[in-house]
């Protein structure tokens, strides 16, 4: 029996580096362990990328750990932009000049909010540094789910990316019981739907008697047994699955936990969680169920089409900068999962495909929204983050940068032409148009108009607007300036020379079986 090191090395990195946080916050002297620990989790992400980046180099692939998972293109690409992505994230988990010379993290988790314990633990400037093992910990299943080619590995990985995010989403240091709120239904929520993905994967061993991929593809070719499990098993996996997506009527969990959680765990939820939930949905599809695909495309294009609506819609009445962002996010579930329901192939005239559309997309959505929610972070008023959009009045008088670089993210989100928003949108529709969903395109474009109106909202406020009382920028350190001025490059550059990447995408679009 091998066990391929050097191939699944990025991981074990990952997930290594938050076993060895967790000592450093057992045996570490307290005044260095922030330090400490901010430094494994950087040096272990970069190292993680290195070797992803010489194994791809190398031709590096196949079945690994005795088959549960797979290295083929798209694990190549989504495991390199989790790594970029959520180490752009986790560096504003650094950020200590904004709050005083402490972090946005609670000063201690386990006392009572508003009690005595609280404000001494606050005026003592304690600070829990347990955020970035959990982050690691999080990072490291995430990296996993889209690379399972069986669903007990992929149930496995699903609660090993979940666990840690309810419990940093419990972590702010300000607004604790808004917080904790949103760590309970995030929570509750999360392992409802953890259930009904586990008895659809029941299910779907009961069709096709193996949990590997591979074997229920075979089952449904060669069907052996009735298709009324396979079906049920299939809407049960795909409750599970579209949950961490974000998918309507599966939504529910995102405005309240967008708000209520530390602004930092946000970022990096709104986008790695989301990238590793489609990654994993792709593969299932794709993979295990590409011959049951006139049963799951119906059911996907009303899911897509209502939650288009929900997150355009509703996010014109929102008045809370990261609860318009939330509503956001679930509208661009909607636009990502329309090249997932086309399920379009390369072709001579058009070779972008459904899988590279929604990676590059992927990509996209996540510089944008890490840069965005880094900027929210930022924008402060005597209680801390002003969060009110009203707040933002006038922002473009006080810091034209600060305002400039927000609404560059703004109008990517729109998908306004040269932005990467714009690249992105057009690669997600022509997918989806190439499988035969024209229609369901014109929809998504009516609906992007609609959303296009609180995106443009928060520029008008900011520019055109009276400037707020007491609301003022930040002066925030590099780890909060870096993710922000490299979000910002990536939506210009990917705007004007989309080429690379997207054929990089293209080259990593097929998945293995």
């Amino acid at each position: 029996m091998n066990f391929e090191w050097q191939a699944l090395a990025p991981v074990l990195i990952v997930l290594g580096a938050a076993i060895l946080g967790i000592l450093i916050e057992a045996a570490a002297p307290k005044a260095h362990r922030f330090a400490i620990q901010a430094g494994v989790t950087v040096v272990s992400i970069a190292v993680a990328g290195t070797f992803l980046v010489v194994n791809w180099r190398a031709g590096i692939g196949g079945p690994l750990a005795m088959g549960s998972m797979m290295l083929d293109g798209p694990s190549y690409f989504m495991w390199g932009a989790l790594l970029v992505l959520g180490l752009s994230a986790i560096l504003v988990f650094a950020e200590r000049q904004l709050n005083g010379g402490v972090s946005a993290f609670a000063a201690s988790v386990a006392t009572v909010p508003g009690s005595r314990a609280e404000a001494e633990a606050s005026a003592a400037k304690l600070e829990h540094t347990e955020v970035f093992p959990l982050a690691l910990f999080a990072l490291g299943g995430m990296m996993v789910f889209p690379a399972a080619s069986d669903l007990i590995t992929m149930f496995v990985a699903l609660e090993v990316l979940s666990l840690p995010l309810y419990l940093m989403c419990g972590m702010a240091r300000r607004r604790r019981l808004l917080s904790q709120e949103a760590a309970l239904k995030y929570f509750l929520l999360g392992a409802f739907s953890s259930a009904f993905f586990l008895f659809g994967v029941a299910l779907l061993y009961g069709y096709a008697g193996s949990f590997e991929l591979k074997a229920i593809a075979d089952a449904v070719q060669n069907p052996t047994m009735g298709r009324g499990i396979l079906v049920a098993g299939l809407a049960m996996l795909l409750v599970g699955l579209l949950f961490k997506i974000g998918v309507v009527p599966f939504h529910n969990w995102t405005p309240d936990v967008y708000t209520g959680a530390p602004t930092a765990v946000t970022g990096f939820m709104a986008i790695c969680t989301k990238l590793a939930a489609v990654g994993a949905t792709l593969r299932v599809l794709y993979v295990a169920l590409s011959g049951e695909r006139w049963t799951w495309q119906p059911i996907l294009v009303v899911l897509i089409i209502a939650t288009m609506v929900v997150g355009s819609v509703w996010g014109l009445t929102q008045t809370d900068m990261k609860r318009t962002l939330a509503y956001s996010s679930i509208a661009h579930a909607g636009f990502i999962m329309t090249a997932v329901v086309g399920a379009s192939t390369a072709s001579p005239t058009s070779p972008l495909d459904s899988v590279a559309a929604a990676m590059f997309y992927l990509v996209v959505y996540g510089l944008a929204s890490i840069g965005a929610f880094a900027v929210i972070t930022m924008v402060r008023n005597p209680a801390g983050e002003a969060n009110a959009i009203s707040s933002w009045s006038g922002l473009g008088r006080k810091s034209p940068l600060v305002a400039g670089i927000f609404a560059l993210f703004m109008l990517s989100f729109t998908g306004i032409p040269l932005t990467g928003g714009f690249i992105g949108k057009w690669a997600v529709f022509a997918a989806a148009w190439q499988g035969g969903f024209d229609w369901l395109v014109i929809v998504a474009v009516v609906l992007s108009l609609v959303a296009a109106v609180f995106y443009l909202r928060i520029v008008v406020v900011m520019f055109f607007g009276e400037p707020a009382e007491g609301v003022t920028v930040g002066r925030a350190s590099a780890f909060t300036w870096l993710p922000v001025l490299v979000s910002a490059l990536g939506i210009a550059v990917l705007g004007v020379f989309p080429g690379p990447v997207l054929d990089l995408a293209t080259m990593a679009g097929t998945f293995l079986r």
